[in-house]
């Protein structure tokens, strides 16, 4: 495989001890390019560890990877990395295409380039009409776009985004997102750390949910939260209603409530319409799949799947255990 071919990020068995603390135990996964990947866990889970590891501002104890087809570590690649961390300040004093300046210099790129960075930098994360007030005017929403527009310089094929609406309204997340598509579509790959699950399930490709340093699930969304299906509690339940409903798909009865899994949303009211017509009188319709959320509390064991999780994780081969 060609370094261009290679997966943006690939780890295999990475592990990171601190004395007697152990930070990773056996971290394994990959970041295609043009992807966006959301890296999720709970605090103290190793996060903040991996991507320290995947920056090369520290070592693995054991295991392996490699980062833009490279080895972990290799100081050439940064240049080819964009890095926003969760915490970060910049000097009050310093107007926003100065900060920009800086950092195009920091990054070591010719000055003829400069004047199109900072106008790009400035102009995707909505700051061109700021470019010359100073940081110190800037609200933490303002500074936290500036941070992002940081990130993008020289139009890096890797993006390591550290909470990156955290300090944003509805509208400035809205405006992220979409500025995350817009890098993703020139083929860089983003890898988001966020505890904003709505957010993730929103913009992210696929995700990994890691804990104790391990990763619990990891796959497209549709893997991990299981496919869209309908729970419905019914009575005067027969073959002939059982039957029915087998024409929607794969049909699981439990009790008073029939699953079928998966099924398009859309086909919901046939499938209430198809019970009503076989003589079953409904109670409750529970349609969708699991939230991101109720998925991450389960994995994590933080409190037990729901009804309609717990029925779909039985149901589903697919899903991914704990």
């Amino acid at each position: 495989m060609t370094v261009t071919e290679s997966p943006a990020v690939r780890v295999e068995g990475l592990a990171k001890r601190y004395r007697g603390t152990v930070a990773l135990d056996g971290l394994t996964m990959t970041v295609g390019r043009g992807e966006v990947f959301g890296f999720l866990g709970p605090n103290g889970a190793g996060k903040t560890t991996a991507v320290k590891l995947l920056l090369g501002l520290a070592r693995a104890t054991s295991g392996r990877g490699e980062v833009l087809g490279a080895p972990l570590g290799d100081r050439r690649i940064r240049r080819r990395i964009g890095y926003l961390p969760e915490l970060f300040r910049y000097q009050p004093w310093l107007r926003a295409n100065e900060v920009v300046a800086l950092h195009c210099e920091l990054a070591r790129l010719p000055r003829t380039e400069w004047r199109r960075e900072i106008d790009d930098s400035l102009g995707l994360v909505g700051l061109a009409d700021r470019a010359g007030d100073t940081v110190g005017t800037f609200s933490k929403g303002m500074q936290q776009r500036l941070g992002l527009g940081l990130a993008l310089i020289g139009r890096p094929e890797l993006v390591i985004l550290d909470e990156p609406t955290s300090a944003l309204d509805p509208v400035g997340r809205t405006d992220v997102r979409s500025i995350i598509r817009t890098v993703r579509d020139r083929g860089a790959a983003v890898f988001l750390n966020s505890h904003l699950l709505t957010e993730v399930e929103r913009v992210c490709d696929r995700i990994a949910i890691v804990d104790h340093g391990r990763v619990r699930a990891e796959g497209r969304l549709d893997d991990v939260l299981g496919e869209p299906a309908v729970r419905v509690r019914v009575t005067g339940i027969d073959a002939a209603l059982l039957r029915a409903l087998g024409a929607f798909g794969p049909v699981r009865q439990d009790g008073d409530w029939v699953l079928i899994e998966p099924l398009d949303p859309e086909r919901v009211p046939e499938v209430v319409a198809a019970i009503v017509a076989a003589g079953g009188r409904i109670h409750d319709v529970d349609s969708g799949r699991a939230s991101l959320e109720s998925r991450f509390l389960a994995l994590l064991s933080r409190e037990p799947a729901g009804a309609g999780e717990a029925a779909r994780d039985d149901a589903s081969p697919a899903s991914p255990a704990p």
